[in-house]
């Protein structure tokens, strides 16, 4: 599902890719690798979180966890 970007987003995204490409003039490739490495593992997770998010609101849309409040 292809997400829509704000204007407040793509600003976000352009400055981290400058601060990115910051670090990785002051980093020997060796080592950035473990900075894009780590990076990589947050997309996921926030990814799979965001997976997750969504199949519980719909499923507490169809009325699951109304037991719980």
């Amino acid at each position: 599902m292809a997400k829509q970007k704000t204007v407040a987003e793509e600003l976000l995204e352009k400055q981290l890719w400058k601060t990115a490409d910051k670090l990785r003039k002051n980093i020997d490739a060796a080592e950035y690798k473990h900075v894009v490495l780590g990076l990589i593992f947050l997309k996921y997770i926030s990814d799979a979180f965001e997976e997750l998010y969504v199949r519980l609101k719909v499923e507490e849309s169809q009325g699951a966890g109304d037991g719980f409040q």
